[in-house]
């Protein structure tokens, strides 16, 4: 009794991390092309994400028994409380520390590493590793590349598509006592050497002269009688959203197949118990991760950021009615990363970094779930 209330808190502990590292990924791009403002962006995320997490519990059922450890470790041991326990412990420890350090890394490759490395230890050779690779692995693998070679020929087709409509894209200096643009970029732009002058005219104007990094980009045109740039600004806050539903949708049976093995608790309350605690992880810790994806992997105007999200989540939603196992992390930061290729801002340092940081979450997940199975003495009838 005591091991299965341990681990129910693990898991919300879970989906605590999960939702500070994972929330704002799919509102990165408002915030990132300043469509909206941080505040409003993550409380966008929170409410879709939800639903996203609610409706999950009748439309992901597979993703729910992928996750539990059935066909991977023998039955036994994926009945097995103190197993999931330290599953958990290892998925949930990985994405917190990552999430201290401003680091977007995938809860889904992180639960793969947990439940390799503790399976290895309580199942030994009967690990299925054949299915490790085939159900786990390859999705997570190509999920990113797909990202980025779907991404590059969505932009320059929605961009034909919008000229042809009319809408075309306009560079602007920005001139009058509200607007300072370029000042109001530069704690997100923190690496540019660029400089500001600002000088007050005779009628109590100020003008703001920034570098070419720091130009403005807006949409002019008309469509069906509305603006270029009301239509896009629309656009952009509905994918947004579309990729917070998906990223709800996805998430959320993955951490609830842990819970399985808990007869007194019905899926349904432990879907609403796990989307709680992502909606939390969410508000509360996501500022850090926030900053990394939406100024720093690249530059991106409304334009370029709406077909990264349209590519986000379409390829979130058909992974999760298929029950696949991709990261939405993977895929929103492989279609970022395919908007800053395709307009020459990608910084590589800072996707390098992300890229080392996923190459250490299978191990250290995988490590932390190990040793909390050996420290805590589970054996596979616990």
């Amino acid at each position: 009794m005591l091991v299965t209330a341990l681990l129910f808190l693990t898991v919300l502990f879970v989906a605590y991390a999960n939702g500070a590292n994972d929330n704002f990924k799919g509102v990165a791009t408002l915030f990132g092309s300043d469509t909206a403002s941080y505040r409003s962006a993550l409380a966008l995320a929170t409410v879709t994400t939800f639903a996203g997490a609610l409706c999950s519990v009748y439309f992901a059922e597979a993703l729910v028994q992928a996750f539990s450890g059935k066909g991977l470790v023998p039955a036994a041991v994926a009945a097995s409380p103190g197993f999931l326990l330290s599953v958990a412990a290892g998925a949930g420890a990985t994405v917190l520390l990552a999430t201290l350090l401003g680091f977007p890394v995938s809860t889904t490759h992180a639960l793969t590493g947990a439940l390799a490395g503790t399976g290895l230890l309580a199942a030994g050779s009967q690990l299925n590793l054949a299915h490790l690779g085939t159900g786990f692995f390859a999705p997570l693998l190509v999920s990113p590349v797909l990202a980025v070679l779907v991404t590059i020929p969505c932009y320059r087709g929605l961009r034909t598509l919008a000229g042809r409509l009319g809408i075309r894209r306009e560079s602007c200096i920005c001139v009058g006592a509200q607007q300072f643009i370029p000042i109001r970029q530069l704690q997100y732009h923190a690496a540019l050497q660029h400089y500001t002058l600002c000088a007050p005219g005779t009628a109590g104007v100020d003008m703001t002269v920034g570098t070419r990094m720091d130009c403005v980009e807006k949409y002019g045109g008309r469509l069906l009688g509305i603006t270029g740039q009301s239509l896009v600004n629309g656009l952009h806050y509905l994918s947004a959203g579309t990729v917070s539903f998906a990223r709800g949708f996805n998430d959320t049976p993955k951490i609830v197949g842990l819970l399985l093995i808990v007869d007194a608790l019905h899926i349904q309350l432990g879907m609403l118990a796990i989307a709680t605690a992502m909606a939390l992880g969410g508000l509360l810790n996501a500022r850090k991760v926030a900053i990394t994806l939406s100024g720093k992997i690249a530059r991106m105007n409304d334009g370029q950021a709406l077909a990264a999200n349209v590519v986000t989540g379409l390829l979130v939603i058909v992974a999760s009615r298929f029950g696949l196992p991709v990261s939405t992390t993977h895929v929103a930061v492989g279609a970022i990363g395919g908007i800053g290729l395709a307009n020459g801002s990608a910084d590589k340092s800072v996707m390098g970094g992300i890229l080392a940081s996923w190459l250490l979450t299978l191990p250290v997940a995988a490590a932390i779930g190990a040793l909390t199975y050996a420290l805590l003495g589970f054996s596979p009838l616990d």
